[in-house]
């Protein structure tokens, strides 16, 4: 009987060899474990990153479209800091922004902003009254520790933000809005003087004087307003994307809504005393941009 109970309590024991391999099977599945929390957590700061920059994207467009402060906002990409940032910005330009309304978010150390390609360089900026943007392109972002784990952001023209990457379809077959046109003029419109309005059926002259809408130093023109005409609203906003002392690219909006283009109307810059012809429309429910040439330059219906 004693050696019956003496062989029984030997076979119950654990041995030193099983207690390493037991002891290295949770080391193992520790490490498993950490390696798989470390992956999740990096995948989700750039999931998370991706979020919040389509996010921001659309608070300056919101921004914008609301006519906050009377301004344009946009949102400019950091490579240059550690770690990279993105800030919304005040301003239709982040270089003569109002740096008091800054609002600076950095990414997280394991994210970084890999390529940028737009057409503004590194930043975004939206068109008031249609929320529109010239500066559109993509932006990239990676994992630093894995390279090849990317999300692209996408930012269309018409303001479009989102992860998908948008068609580009025919020229020839896209409908063009003249509500929204783009004037490449070849010359400067900084000695300028006046902004002349030529409603042509209903024989009024309107004028703005365009010193009153640039801003210091005449890299940017903006000037927006409402003419009675025939009882009905014209509403227009003209301004610049890009000014300096060489050349201009000048952009025009026309409110359509509600019969306000039953106005034929021709728009002139009048600089050095000549009228400078930049946009004749038609009156006609599609608004129409007569074709004819424009001073000096061509022009891009949107």
């Amino acid at each position: 009987m004693t050696r019956i109970k003496r062989s029984n309590s030997r076979s119950k024991g654990i041995t030193l060899i099983e207690l390493l391999v037991g002891i290295g099977i949770l080391i193992i599945l520790a490490a498993m474990s950490a390696l798989a929390f470390r992956y999740f957590q990096r995948e989700s700061d750039l999931n998370n990153s991706t979020k919040e920059i389509i996010a921001f994207l659309r608070l300056a467009q919101n921004k914008t479209l609301a006519s906050e402060r009377a301004s344009q906002y946009g949102v400019f990409f950091n490579t240059l800091t550690t770690p990279h940032e993105y800030i919304l910005f005040k301003g239709s330009d982040y270089t003569l922004r109002d740096t008091s309304f800054d609002e600076i978010h950095k990414l997280p150390k394991t994210i970084e902003i890999y390529e940028i390609d737009l057409q503004g360089g590194s930043e975004v900026v939206f068109d008031r009254l249609m929320g529109t943007t010239s500066q559109s392109g993509s932006v990239s972002l990676r994992l630093i520790s894995e390279p090849s784990r990317i999300r692209t952001i996408y930012i269309e023209g018409s303001g479009q933000v989102g992860l998908t990457s948008p068609s580009i379809p025919s020229d020839a077959d896209r409908v063009k809005d003249s509500r929204h046109v783009h004037f490449d003029l070849g010359w400067s419109i900084k000695d300028a003087i006046t902004l002349k309005f030529d409603f042509v059926s209903a024989g009024q002259i309107k004028t703005i004087n365009m010193a009153d809408y640039f801003n210091v130093g005449e890299t940017e023109f903006d000037w927006e307003g409402t003419f009675s005409v025939g009882g009905v609203d014209q509403v227009f906003h003209i301004h610049t994307h890009s000014l300096d002392a060489f050349n201009t690219l000048l952009c025009i909006h026309r409110d359509r809504n509600n019969g306000k283009t039953d106005q034929e109307v021709v728009i002139y810059i009048v600089d050095a005393g000549v009228d400078k012809e930049i946009a004749h429309y038609l009156a006609d429910p599609a608004d129409t941009v007569n074709e004819g040439p424009i001073y000096g330059g061509t022009k891009e219906i949107q």
